[in-house]
C-alpha cells in the first residue's frame, strides 16, 4: 500500500469517526469504534471496519450505519478535499474478535498451568 493511500485511509478514518460520533444515534449503551479503513488504489471504494460493544448489538449498529451511509457519505464528501472521495462500505472487524479469543485461550492456559 502506497503512502498516499495510507494518508487517505487515516484521513477518512479520522473524519468518519467525528461524523459518526456527532451525527449518528446508536442504541443506548452501545460503544462503536472504527478500527481501520482500507481504500482501494483506484479510490472507488473504502471499507470501514468497526467493532461494537456489547457484541450483541452489532447487527443493530450495522443496520443503522447502512441506513445512514448516504447521509454519512454526503458529509464526508464536503469535508474531504480530494478529487475523488471513495464510496463507503461498512464491515465487521473480525481481527479484534480473534485477538480477544486468543487472549481468552491464553488466560485459560495460564490458569491451568498453575
Amino acid at each position: 500500500m502506497g503512502k498516499r493511500i495510507e494518508k487517505i485511509n487515516s484521513l477518512i478514518k479520522r473524519e468518519l469517526s467525528k461524523i459518526i460520533e456527532k451525527e449518528i444515534e446508536f442504541p443506548k449503551n452501545a460503544l462503536v469504534t472504527l478500527t481501520r479503513v482500507i481504500t482501494g488504489e483506484d479510490l472507488k471504494e473504502t471499507k470501514v471496519f468497526f467493532s461494537c460493544y456489547p457484541e450483541e448489538k452489532f447487527d443493530e449498529v450495522l443496520k443503522i450505519l447502512e441506513n445512514e451511509v448516504h447521509f454519512i457519505q454526503r458529509i464526508l464528501n464536503r469535508k474531504l478535499f480530494i478529487k475523488k472521495v471513495p464510496k463507503i462500505k461498512f464491515a465487521k472487524e473480525e481481527k479484534v474478535l480473534e485477538a480477544a479469543r486468543i487472549e481468552e485461550i491464553l488466560e485459560k492456559l495460564k490458569k491451568e498451568k498453575k
